[in-house]
């Protein structure tokens, strides 16, 4: 796994293609969101399928607040911890940008995603109905809340 490169453009287009048939991302909208400053994306190289996994947090430093906005596993590549272990990196992306809590939003239709995110600790904390077209599918936007450091609220030594 490693950081995106605008060289992976092409390669994240045919992945988002394959895996988002009816609602990918353009080539604009995708070029835009590995040039911004404001996000994380990485990918999994395979050394014969080339990228195979790719995903990005939308994550502005000093935000308490971050998106997950994409992630893909080519579907040979499924089933084998690569969906976890780029959400870890995203998430891991996030809190270090400063987040408190990070969303997403999933089809209704997923349910495999819907599982894995939730074994991430993410709760539902709502819908948008219609939300992915032209399938005509809901959003399950989900929400996860990082702990505070343990010792968040406590003054410096003797402090009264």
């Amino acid at each position: 796994m490693r950081p995106a490169a605008v060289e992976d453009l092409e390669e994240i287009l045919a992945l988002e293609e394959d895996t988002f048939v009816s609602d990918a991302w353009s080539r604009p909208q995708m070029a835009s969101e590995l040039a911004s400053p404001h996000t994380s994306y990485l990918v999994v190289v395979d050394d014969v399928e080339g990228v195979v996994g790719y995903g990005g947090v939308l994550a502005p430093s000093g935000s308490e607040d971050a998106d997950i906005q994409t992630i893909a596993v080519a579907p040979s590549f499924r089933r084998a911890g690569l969906g976890r272990a780029i959400m870890a990196e995203l998430i891991g992306a996030a809190r270090l940008a400063g987040a408190e809590r990070v969303f997403l939003e999933v089809r209704e239709d997923n349910p495999a995603a819907r599982a894995l995110y939730a074994d991430l600790g993410f709760v539902a904390i709502g819908v948008r109905p219609h939300y992915y077209q032209p399938d005509d599918v809901d959003a399950i936007v989900m929400r996860l809340e990082f702990e505070p450091p343990a010792d968040a609220g406590v003054g410096p030594v003797g402090a009264s």
